[in-house]
């Protein structure tokens, strides 16, 4: 199975725009999976208001889903309120996780969603933001779910560009899945001024297959294999 991971550049609370773009990556990606960033829809911004399934501006990515026959796992606020991952197809938009692990002034505006899983021809992938992918619990509780992959939206500062990788490895070794980290590039709320970039891919046995530069707009695919 096809996967990317994009990392599109970001207006602050500007979804109408953001969906433009991802929708734009949607179709660049060429791939039946595309996982973005925590919260890409509408930046790092905590004070942003929930974006709901039904939400007319994110009909352009629907729209490029149904063209490419693409599953978008997009970053946003939802309703709860979460820090959220809006699983995105042809036919529409639902809600697939929420954050787990909130951390510092997060756990203000956002409440704690639960371990969670989507399936996509036949392949189970577990869902993560972020903080949810450094805590080793998040990812055995999800594997206890049944998975083949694990995929994430992170925020990471330009100096942190080598946490996601680290962590990416140690769920491969433990779990023996796929990881697929999408990585915020470009400036965004938070005091996230540089962000890290540098999505990247790695196999079941935690070799980078494949790895986006620092940044925006970059795109890194590979092929899942079972």
């Amino acid at each position: 199975m096809s996967i990317a991971v994009a990392q599109p550049r970001c207006a602050a609370h500007d979804v109408t725009a953001n969906a433009l773009a991802h929708a734009e990556a949607v179709r660049a990606a060429d791939a039946r999976v595309v996982v973005f960033p925590e919260m890409s829809l509408t930046g790092y911004e905590l004070d942003a208001a929930p974006v709901y399934p039904d939400d007319e501006r994110l009909a352009p990515i629907v729209a490029a889903c149904a063209e490419t026959g693409t599953l978008a796992l997009v970053g946003a606020p939802v309703p709860g309120p979460r820090i959220g991952i809006l699983a995105v197809d042809g036919h529409g938009v639902r809600v697939a996780y929420g954050k787990v692990y909130l951390h510092g002034s997060e756990a203000i505006h956002f409440v704690p969603g639960e371990p969670a899983v989507v399936e996509v021809d036949g392949w189970r992938l577990g869902l993560a933001v972020c903080r949810d992918t450094g805590i080793p619990e998040h990812a055995a509780k999800t594997a206890a779910l049944g998975i083949d992959g694990y995929v994430a939206g992170v925020v990471h500062a330009d100096h942190e560009a080598e946490v996601h990788s680290e962590r990416a490895r140690r769920v491969a070794a433990d779990h023996g899945v796929w990881v697929a980290v999408a990585a915020f590039a470009g400036p965004t709320g938070g005091g996230f001024d540089r962000t890290s970039g540098r999505s990247g891919i790695w196999s079941a046995e935690g070799e980078l297959i494949a790895e986006a530069s620092a940044a925006p707009d970059g795109i890194a695919r590979a092929v899942f294999i079972k």
